[in-house]
């Protein structure tokens, strides 16, 4: 993980690197002081992650980020600053993150567990990638995943849609089959065995939770957008999320048209 942290004032970017320090001590971590120098050191270092202070001498921290994101697309912006006044703008650079200070650890995990694009080295980065807006799609390392039984990818959209709570083997029947739902118990037990394999092939076993009739996902351990916008709120990452979604839900299966109904209701 390559870090660029750029603050004007000396004790300020001092504290920012032994604060970024602590959370990845393994990270390279360059600093400056100013826009220009900071432009020189990213073509040098070609930084995954920049922390801008937005209130610079010279350059602003918003300049500065255009200029970075213009030559780094995938480069994740985090401000650091002592105002709540510029949400707005750094949503319009697609920052991933805003910290208000004082800078702490605390602060830094939370956005270095949440980046806006995947870096080496993520903190609790998920492995698991899931697409809910549109037609369901889920992906380890950009590839989709296989499953042997069609229905095995549509319990995980389910598993999905219920946000971590705790489902029973009949609920998940009575939504594959409906009326059908008795005579498929077989079926099932395959599909959980199925569902099961295939995550845990790929190193995703630990977003099941499975006790004895029941299935359900840790939300935390899978990057979703539908995750994303229920906890969306007013920082720029949250504004991108409320923005994914476009009147879409799991298009492929009709049991999704109650949660899509609730999500252009609250749009």
């Amino acid at each position: 993980m390559n870090i660029l942290a750029v603050d004007d004032e000396r004790l300020a970017l001092e504290s920012l690197i032994q604060t970024i320090r602590k959370v990845v001590p393994d990270a390279e971590i360059t600093g400056c002081r100013s826009a220009e120098v900071a432009l020189e050191l990213a073509q040098q270092t070609s930084p995954d992650i920049a922390f801008l202070d937005i209130q610079l001498r010279g350059m602003s921290g918003m300049k500065l980020a255009k200029a970075l994101s213009d030559e780094f697309p995938r480069l994740n912006l985090i401000f650091t600053t002592g105002y709540s006044t510029y949400t707005q703008q750094a949503f319009r650079v697609h920052a991933s993150g805003y910290i208000l200070k004082p800078v702490t650890p605390e602060k830094v995990r939370a956005e270095l567990e949440c980046l806006r694009f995947s870096v080496s080295g993520q903190l609790n980065a998920p492995k698991l990638t899931v697409r809910a807006f549109g037609d369901f799609e889920a992906y380890v390392d950009d590839i989709p995943l296989h499953f042997t039984y069609a229905k095995t990818k549509e319990v995980l959209a389910f598993l999905i849609d219920r946000n971590g709570a705790l489902c029973t083997m009949q609920q998940i029947a009575a939504i594959l089959w409906e009326d059908a739902a008795k005579s498929h118990a077989s079926y099932l037990n395959n599909i959980r065995t199925d569902l099961v394999n295939t995550l845990a092939a790929c190193g995703c076993d630990d977003v099941l939770i499975l006790r004895r009739g029941v299935m359900g996902v840790v939300p935390r351990k899978i990057r979703c957008d539908y995750f994303d916008y229920l906890n969306a709120d007013d920082s720029p990452a949250g504004q991108r999320a409320k923005q994914a979604y476009r009147g879409e839900y799991m298009s492929q299966y009709t049991w999704a048209e109650v949660t899509n109904s609730h999500l252009n209701f609250s749009a």
